[in-house]
């Protein structure tokens, strides 16, 4: 029988209870922790390149990224972010009570919050993202970069411009510098391609 790669995370996200603790919990400065990984993904920490497996803290400060083809899921909170190949994500700021301040750099990442969560933000190349029990993807969907919301609401922001979009809407940047373009709903179709490449 064939598993595909959605099929392991999914069962090995299933696997880690979500008060599971990570190895070396209790640090000062952790943040979340790994919940499932397929192929190899690091942490950048204190001038050191760390593999990561399930169960290992990701602690504030951390630069994760994955090589081609892997996924990793982390747990922050009752938050999971996915990422998907070749990504990079810093956590710069995370309270459970609070939520927390990521940067996204390459790839593509789904945010996946509760409904009356924390807010957070998440800043790109683009442009900087304001969330609140929000389930949403960021990263390339046809050719640009994209921002889609499943559920909740996002507020897009790049200079001066501002865009807000609600469940089933996205938006894309031309170009770093760009504004974001106006909300659009998106099909089925691109939908499913765009969180392929974090499932």
């Amino acid at each position: 029988m064939t598993v595909s790669r959605r099929s392991m995370l999914s069962l090995a996200a299933a696997a880690v209870m979500p008060s599971l603790l990570p190895r070396h919990a209790g640090a000062a400065g952790d943040a979340g922790a790994v919940i499932a990984v397929s192929g190899e993904s690091r942490a950048e920490r204190g001038g050191r390149s760390l593999d990561l497996a399930v169960g290992d803290a990701v602690l504030v400060g951390d630069a994760v990224s994955t090589a081609a083809e892997a996924r990793l899921a982390m747990r922050f909170g009752a938050a999971r972010i996915l990422l998907g190949s070749r990504t990079r994500l810093r956590i710069d700021r995370f309270l459970v009570s609070q939520g927390g301040v990521f940067a996204l750099g390459d790839g593509a990442m789904l945010f996946d919050g509760p409904q009356g969560g924390p807010g957070g933000e998440v800043t790109t190349p683009f442009g900087r993202l304001a969330v609140r029990g929000t389930r949403f993807f960021a990263g390339p969907s046809d050719s640009r970069f994209s921002v889609f919301v499943a559920r909740g609401a996002v507020r897009v922001s790049a200079g001066d411009a501002i865009v807000d979009l609600g469940p089933g809407e996205g938006t894309d940047f031309e170009a770093a510098g760009a504004p974001p373009t106006p909300p659009r709903r998106w099909g089925e179709a691109r939908i499913r391609t765009a969180l392929a490449l974090v499932e």
